[in-house]
C-alpha cells in the first residue's frame, strides 16, 4: 500500500462552511470562478480557491493513475490562517478538522489526515493536535514554516512542541509566504526556490533555537526534499564550530545529528538527489510525498522512486509505505 504523505485538500464541507459563514471565522470569499480567494482576517489573501483541492473524485482518479493507494491529506498551507483572533484560529482549525476528518469517513481505505492547529495561539494549538489525534484519529499535523511572521523556535511555540512529542505524531513543515520581502516573482522563482528556501529557513531556526534538544521525540517531516537543509549540513556544522557562542548557543550537537533524525518527502524532481538525501538521512527517514494538486508536485511519485539508483526492493517499499506505516504505529493516541 503506497503512502503519499504530503497531499492538500479543502474539504467540501469547508467550502460550503466558508461560503455561508465565513464571518465567524473572520474569513471572506471574494472574487466568483476560478478567481475565488479567502480573505483572512482582512489582511492576508490565498491564491485562487482550485477545484482539484474540493473534488474527490478527480482526486482519487489521479491516485489511482498515479499508483497512490493511501493519500495522506491536509490543509492547504494557505488556509492555515494564523493571522487569525485567538478565538476564530480555534474555531477555524476546529471546523476545518472535522471536515477532513469526513473525507478520511468517506474513504477510510484512501485517506487519512494531517490537522491543521491554530499556531498562533500555541496552548490551544495544543488542545486542538490532541483532539484531533486523539479523537478524530489523524496522523498529526500540517504546520507553515513562519506563524504569521514569528519563527518556529519561539519559545512560545513549545507548548504545542511538548504536545506533539508527547503523541509522537507525525508533523508536516510546509512553506507558506515565501521568502517575504524579495522580488522573487519573476520566472516562477518564489516556487522554484522561495518555498524550499523558506522551509530550509524555518526548520533551521528549530535546529539551531534547541527545539529538538528539547524535544527529542518530535516526529518532523519536510517536504519537498528538506527545501536545501539536507545539502547544506555541512555548512550549518561550520558555523555550529566556528560561532559557538552564536551558532551553537543552543546546542550540544552539531546541526547534522538533529537532520538526520528528521523525515523528508520525495517531492525533489531529481531522483539522484534522492539517492543523495537517503545516503545523507537513511533509508528509513525518506518518505513518498506529492505535492498533490499543485504544478511543482510530481505526477509520477511512484516512478520516482523505482528512479533511485542504487536502492534495493526493500529500500523502495520503506520509502513507498513501510517508513510510514511504522511512524503511523509509533503515535501515543
Amino acid at each position: 500500500m503506497t503512502v503519499d504523505v504530503h497531499a492538500h485538500c479543502i474539504p467540501e464541507a469547508v467550502m460550503d462552511t466558508l461560503e455561508k459563514q465565513g464571518e465567524r471565522f473572520g474569513m471572506e470569499i471574494v472574487g466568483d470562478h476560478e478567481r475565488r480567494q479567502v480573505v483572512v482576517a482582512g489582511r492576508v489573501t490565498t491564491g485562487p480557491l482550485r477545484g482539484d483541492l474540493v473534488d474527490l473524485n478527480q482526486r482519487l482518479a489521479k491516485m489511482d493513475q498515479t499508483g497512490v493507494d493511501m493519500q495522506m491529506i491536509s490543509c492547504w498551507i494557505d488556509l492555515s490562517a494564523y493571522a487569525l483572533e485567538a478565538a476564530e484560529g480555534a474555531r477555524f482549525s476546529r471546523m476545518y478538522n472535522e471536515g477532513l476528518a469526513g473525507v478520511v469517513a468517506e474513504h477510510p481505505d484512501r485517506f487519512m489526515a494531517l490537522s491543521t492547529v491554530p499556531l498562533q495561539t500555541p496552548v490551544a494549538a495544543a488542545a486542538e493536535l490532541r483532539f484531533a489525534v486523539g479523537e478524530l484519529g489523524m496522523a498529526g499535523v500540517e504546520i507553515a514554516a513562519t506563524v504569521d511572521g514569528a519563527e518556529l523556535d519561539d519559545r512560545d511555540l513549545d507548548p504545542f512542541w511538548e504536545a506533539a512529542a508527547e503523541l509522537r505524531c507525525l508533523v508536516l513543515i510546509h512553506p507558506y509566504n515565501p521568502l517575504a520581502g524579495r522580488n522573487v516573482k519573476r520566472y516562477f522563482l518564489d516556487n522554484a526556490i522561495g518555498r524550499p528556501a523558506e522551509t530550509s529557513i524555518g526548520v533551521a531556526h528549530m535546529v539551531m533555537g534547541g527545539v529538538f534538544e528539547r524535544y527529542p521525540d518530535l516526529q518532523v517531516c519536510v517536504v519537498h526534499g528538506g527545501g536545501f537543509l539536507p545539502y547544506q549540513a555541512g555548512r550549518l556544522d561550520q558555523a555550529y564550530r566556528a560561532k559557538p557562542g552564536l551558532a551553537g548557543a543552543n546546542l550540544t550537537r552539531p546541526p547534522s545529528d538533529w537532520l538526520k533524525n528528521l523525515y523528508y518527502d520525495t517531492v525533489t524532481h531529481s531522483p539522484e538527489v534522492l539517492a543523495f538525501l537517503v545516503e545523507f538521512a537513511g533509508i528509513d527517514h525518506v518518505l513518498l510525498g506529492t505535492d498533490f494538486p499543485f504544478e511543482m508536485g510530481d505526477d509520477d511519485p511512484v516512478g520516482t522512486v523505482q528512479a533511485i539508483p542504487g536502492l534495493t526492493e526493500s529500500d523502495r517499499q520503506s520509502i513507498l509505505e513501510g517508513n510510514a506505516k511504522r511512524l503511523l504505529a509509533g503515535i501515543r493516541r
